[in-house]
């Protein structure tokens, strides 16, 4: 599934407490940049607060974004952002 705006990911990192959910992103532009041997590109996204503000714009390596919690050979991910929900209606 290609990256696109509206898309929503939350984070794999184990840097939050045990009482915090983990941060979401929403994505909020197009891949900038051609994937190729420089990388996979970045896209601009926002944090979601707890109330569904959007605050620290910035831009991410592509590469950080992942359909799926597992990887190809079926393990658990450990790092990066899983697709959340797909932004469509």
């Amino acid at each position: 599934m290609p990256i696109e705006p509206g898309q929503i990911y939350r984070s794999l990192s184990n840097r939050h407490h045990a009482v915090d959910d983990p941060t979401r992103i929403k994505v909020v532009g197009e891949v900038q940049s051609i994937p190729g041997i420089w990388g996979h590109g970045k896209v601009t996204v926002v944090t979601l607060t707890k109330t569904g503000r959007e605050v620290r714009r910035r831009a991410i390596e592509a590469s950080q974004l992942h359909p799926t919690a597992t990887t190809r050979e079926g393990k658990p991910r450990r790092n990066g952002y899983i697709l959340e929900t797909d932004g469509q209606p």
